[in-house]
């Protein structure tokens, strides 16, 4: 009896040691997937506080909140199952599509580039809002936003563990979806309610809380802007590597094949900083493809017939009604909007 008793505890500690081997294997797998969606995460993260700019500020959490379900559900419910069938059934697919997610990401880098450099801004904020079908239109279209950027964080992911078990793989991009959401939406969540924080301490008595609400009440549209600049680099960087590994991957090896070179090279001059140099030129290299692709694009949808038509019908959604709106509204003035 004690012996059968010594077996089955034996038993279940091997099955124990399995299960955490497994745990560690798809948190140590879910963590390089993340590191490799990086770039289009820091965009997510910058791009979404502009949808809720004019929004009053009670409203702000709440459409987050809205923002970040619609986010789980474009990843889990829609992404994800077709990803899985791609990646089990057709992934030679999977390059291809991750290449025209490359391309999408270093066109939008450059467009962006090209707003800061030019001062010309497409997008328009929107104005302080109390109608619920307002708000609703909004968040419609942050979630549609959202599933682009997602399905690129989401196929980075999967190509990252593509050799793993369909099971395995399906945990890890699950982990990583939930991971990801909630890290980019609890960000977001803390930049938004950032200057309302600040706003509320230089109404304090104390010297030092009035003077660190108001370095956070100025400070924040820095830290958005560089915000902004950094995801912009990353789109370039992420883009452009993509598109230098996919094109060595379908068969044009010499572009990656020298940027790794001058990797190895650096790598192995600069002694104990090499690691960190060579990583350098390669996200240097990988930026640079991003910048080229990306500005080839911009061209084709901006300069042919059908990208001047685009840009000549933009002007016409900029009514009068619109400007007197935001000129009207005292409330946009106080704390409680944005």
């Amino acid at each position: 009896m004690s012996g059968g008793l010594a077996a089955l505890l034996d038993d279940i500690a091997a099955l124990a040691k399995v299960a955490a081997a497994s745990v560690d294997d798809v948190s140590a797998a879910a963590g390089r997937a993340t590191t490799k969606a990086a770039g289009v995460v820091i965009d997510d993260t910058a791009v979404t506080p502009r949808y809720v700019t004019g929004v009053l500020a009670n409203r702000e959490l709440p459409m987050i909140f809205k923002i970040a379900r619609g986010s789980i559900i474009n990843k889990l419910a829609i992404i994800l199952p077709i990803a899985l069938v791609l990646s089990q059934w057709a992934p030679w697919l999977l390059t291809p599509i991750l290449m025209i997610g490359g391309t999408y990401l270093s066109f939008e880098g450059v467009e962006k580039l090209w707003e800061k450099v030019s001062g010309h801004h497409d997008e328009k904020a929107p104005t302080a809002t109390r109608e619920p079908e307002d708000e609703k239109k909004m968040v419609s279209g942050a979630i549609r936003t959202d599933l682009i950027l997602s399905a690129e964080i989401m196929v980075i992911s999967l190509n990252e563990v593509a050799h793993e078990p369909l099971l395995q793989r399906a945990v890890i991009l699950v982990v990583v979806a939930i991971a990801i959401t909630l890290g980019v939406y609890g960000v977001v969540a803390v930049i938004v309610k950032m200057d309302d924080i600040g706003v509320r301490l230089t109404q304090r008595d104390n010297p030092g809380s009035r003077k660190l609400g108001r370095t956070l009440v100025e400070g924040m549209p820095k830290v958005l802007a560089v915000l902004s600049l950094v995801g912009m680099i990353a789109m370039l960087w992420v883009g452009g590597h993509i598109l230098l590994v996919g094109a060595d991957e379908l068969g044009w090896h010499a572009p990656y094949a020298l940027v790794h070179h001058l990797e190895e090279a650096v790598h192995h001059a600069a002694g104990p900083l090499g690691g960190v140099l060579g990583w350098l030129v390669n996200t240097f290299f990988s930026f640079v493809a991003g910048l080229i692709v990306g500005a080839v694009v911009v061209v084709v949808m901006h300069l042919l017939p059908f990208g001047k038509k685009h840009a000549d019908e933009t002007p016409e959604d900029e009514t009068p009604e619109a400007e007197t709106t935001e000129a009207e509204t005292p409330e946009a003035a106080t704390p409680e909007t944005r």
